[in-house]
């Protein structure tokens, strides 16, 4: 019973990583529409963030341009 336990758990462990692996194939080979449309602005959230993202950078430093909302 215990090799049958292992094989079924191995079965399902490969399976799951496939699966994980899978993934990005997935949907960068989907139809569907996709995940961020370029065509539309940025939410509200996203340019808040925005200037925080490279404020720890150590290899060129912040950005210290400004930049208008629009």
């Amino acid at each position: 019973m215990s090799r049958f336990r292992n094989l079924v758990l191995a079965t399902g462990l490969l399976a799951f990583a496939a699966g994980g692996l899978a993934f990005p194939f997935f949907i960068a080979t989907s139809k569907a529409k996709p995940v961020i449309d370029s065509s539309k602005p940025l939410p509200p959230q996203a340019t808040f963030r925005g200037p925080y993202i490279n404020s720890g950078s150590r290899d060129i430093g912040p950005d210290s341009a400004t930049y208008p909302k629009t």
